[in-house]
């Protein structure tokens, strides 16, 4: 490799209990207003409420914005925005699921720079400056504390994304016990949304590279550990904490060695049929580890060591153990495995087909190409 630039988060706290005591990080920053960004059911559940007390307590203004909404559309984006200039934050803080993370760091840019979000859509488009950002996962999944990419659904259901460096928070807090009480499909679906980012960081063809490949694989195997673990034992606290550093690691490694096909596939699901974008992952991935083997089997044979310890054979076998066990992971959690299980119809698939091939940016990174008679074929399979 000729040359390599590898950004990731300034700085990591991983500390339980440390979103309660975020007052006075926010006061070391130089910080008076802050805008809080969460969603209704991170609110309803009660996470915020030790936050905004410790707000209280330091005499700090806060508002609290929890109107995000899973694969968040424009109009969230700008009602985030129009949140922040009205209490004129200086300091955002997401908190929640990848979606919340995503608005807050949309909000931080967009009140700060002025740009319009139409003009920030693209890669190093967005001009800057943000506001300070602080991001606080309550999912072990999207990695979005660490990626300079935000996503955003647009009017006509495509997905669009601002994808810059200034989208890097000045500190990302991973705080285990936010993520103790989720529900089991929700910890199962994030889970395998995280293994997916690991995956196919490992096996991107453009970018791929010694740093992401050593993050993915300690990642997959923080996640293979833990993932199970922490769906069957809520109070599992070491299993929900590893399940955070998986998570993290992995989308260090995406944010630099992009994802692909499983990506491009899901996207349409998420935007037509509003199925949660990890569940979108797990659908798709066995199909497309299936499609990818011909040429990716080396590699993939390299994951199946990690996740099934102690595997014998040559690289095919590898290969197919690993498809076989992310093709019985989703059972064993009890997750949808079929499309007709969210709502798809045979009808949709073209449609699907057509708007996944429209993912250029994320088909360009598999390992194989991606032609829209293969992508009907791999809606089709798991229908």
């Amino acid at each position: 490799m000729a040359t390599l630039t590898f950004n990731t988060t300034a700085s990591i706290l991983i500390e339980r209990g440390a979103s309660a005591r975020l007052a006075e990080r926010v006061r070391r920053m130089g910080c008076r207003s802050v805008l809080l960004v969460s969603d209704p059911g991170v609110l309803g559940a009660g996470l915020l409420q030790p936050v905004i007390e410790d707000f209280a307590r330091a005499k700090l203004a806060l508002r609290v914005f929890a109107e995000v909404q899973a694969d968040p559309p424009e109009s969230v984006i700008e009602a985030s925005v129009s949140a922040a200039q009205e209490c004129a934050a200086d300091c955002v803080i997401g908190l929640g699921g990848g979606s919340s993370l995503d608005v807050a760091k949309l909000a931080a840019l967009l009140a700060r720079s002025g740009e319009s979000l139409s003009s920030a859509y693209g890669i190093d488009v967005a001009q800057g400056p943000r506001l300070s950002l602080i991001l606080v996962p309550t999912t072990a999944g999207t990695g979005s504390e660490v990626t300079a990419v935000s996503v955003v659904t647009r009017g006509d259901g495509q997905k669009s994304v601002v994808i810059s460096p200034l989208l890097l928070p000045d500190l990302a807090v991973l705080d285990a016990d936010l993520t103790v009480g989720l529900p089991p499909h929700v910890t199962a679906a994030t889970g395998i949304d995280a293994m997916v980012h690991a995956i196919e960081a490992f096996t991107s063809r453009h970018r791929k590279n010694p740093i992401s490949d050593c993050l993915a694989r300690e990642a997959l195997r923080l996640l293979a550990t833990s993932l199970e673990r922490a769906c069957t034992h809520d109070a599992d606290i070491q299993a929900r904490e590893d399940m955070l550093m998986g998570a993290c690691l992995a989308g260090m490694a995406f944010a630099n060695a992009p994802v692909a096909a499983v990506h491009a596939l899901a996207y349409p699901l998420g935007a037509r049929f509003h199925v949660p974008h990890g569940l979108s992952n797990s659908l798709m991935l066995p199909g497309v580890l299936r499609f990818n083997q011909q040429v990716a089997a080396p590699l993939y044979a390299e994951l199946a060591d990690i996740v099934l310890p102690g595997i014998s054979g040559d690289a095919r076998s590898k290969t197919q153990a690993l498809i076989q066990y992310f093709s019985d992971l989703p059972v064993r959690l009890r997750l949808p495995t079929r499309l007709r299980e969210v709502g798809v119809a045979e009808s949709d698939l073209e449609r699907l087909a057509e708007d996944a091939l429209k993912q250029t940016r994320l088909l360009a990174n598999n390992p194989r190409e991606v032609s829209l008679n293969a992508a009907l074929a791999l809606y089709q399979a798991v229908l």
